[in-house]
């Protein structure tokens, strides 16, 4: 029987591809689940496979707590073989993050392959270090490879979930009319720094016929208190393929995973990289998209600039004649962000696993 052992912890981005390979394998494999208590995983994994917790954390930090968490990242090691073991793996993958490290060494001591998948364009700290140690290293994105050099690198893409690659039909609880459809992610922790360029726009997108749909975190309720029937905020929503593929335009973070669903959504979109984002990877994911056409960048700034609005103005307002045809820059985006789209990263990943069975 093949026996898969998954190590997927912490965001969206980290466990959404690795469900999607699970789903693009033969529904003869036994898969098992690695993760950490208190983590996303907990709510979407346990209902699919069966969750092993363990306990492991970031080296972010610095003296004392660096040191402890690497020792408790070390102590991890040993049960992480003695599942590999008992199980009987044959093969592991991995998304990355801090629950990739026991993971990744775990089956270099028992000799079990390990797939390692690296989203962003400029590879985190688990790839870099570790990613010699894996039989195989998928990229998300082609840039990564100058990075990893003496990996055994394959360009894959990043997978997305099945719902994001079938045509939805346009959910009735979108605000309805005919002016352009604005989808702000907020994302799922907030992103202030991000909304508090968009809150002062709110009023200008709405009065021009703008209808907005902004997906927020608990961490920002003043967006709540726009009272109009063409702005509408959220905490969550299943339908996210569907609000993305009926998008005219989306301002949004540039994570490798959500880049990927808008993408293959065709969604013209204004990336507003995380400032903070280690190694800068965010801009330089977003980059991807600009340089196909699909996506204009704009620096988080404070909300008294005028960058943002201006840029989005430029895209809402130039759809204007050339010669014998319409000039319109959204569409041309959604052009650029087919191009940029991989669909079936799902299964070349799959595909990579089953040559370890």
């Amino acid at each position: 029987m093949s026996r898969l052992l998954i190590a997927a912890s912490g965001t969206g981005g980290h466990i959404f591809p690795a469900i999607a390979v699970t789903e693009a394998l033969p529904k003869s494999w036994e898969i098992t689940w690695l993760g950490v208590a208190d983590r996303l995983e907990t709510q979407l994994v346990p209902a699919r496979y069966e969750l092993i917790k363990v306990k492991a954390g970031g080296l972010q930090g610095r003296g004392i707590k660096q040191f402890l968490t690497f020792l408790q990242l070390i102590a991890t090691i040993p049960k992480v073989c003695s599942l590999l073991k008992s199980r009987q793996i044959k093969v592991i993958f991995t998304t990355g993050g801090y629950i990739a490290a026991p993971a990744i060494l775990g089956g270099l001591l028992c000799g079990i392959p390990v797939v390692l998948h690296e989203s962003n364009a400029i590879p985190g700290k688990v790839s870099r270090l570790m990613g010699r140690f894996c039989s195989v290293l998928a990229l998300g994105l082609e840039p990564a490879a100058k990075y990893l050099r003496g990996c055994r690198t394959m360009v894959t893409g990043t997978p997305v979930r099945n719902s994001f690659l079938s045509e939805q039909s346009f959910p009735n609880w979108i605000p309805q009319g005919f002016g352009p459809l604005i989808v702000v992610i907020g994302g799922s922790q907030g992103a202030l720094g991000l909304n508090n360029m968009v809150h002062p726009l709110i009023p200008k997108l709405l009065r021009k016929g703008c209808r907005i749909v902004h997906l927020i975190g608990p961490n920002d309720p003043s967006l709540l208190e726009f009272n109009d029937n063409n702005y509408l905020a959220i905490e969550f929503t299943h339908d996210v393929p569907a609000l993305l593929q009926h998008a005219d335009l989306v301002i949004s973070r540039a994570g490798a995973s959500a880049m990927s669903e808008l993408a293959i959504c065709g969604a013209p979109t204004i990336f507003v990289p995380y400032p903070q984002a280690t190694d800068h990877h965010q801009e330089a994911n977003a980059l991807s998209a600009a340089q196909l056409g699909g996506a204009v960048i704009v620096h988080q700034h404070s909300p008294d600039k005028k960058t943002l609005e201006e840029t989005i103005w430029r895209l809402l307002d130039s759809r204007v004649p050339r010669k014998d045809f319409a000039y319109d820059p959204l569409n041309s985006m959604k052009e650029g962000m087919y191009r940029f789209a991989v669909k079936d990263a799902h299964i070349k990943i799959a595909e990579i696993l089953q040559r370890f069975n």
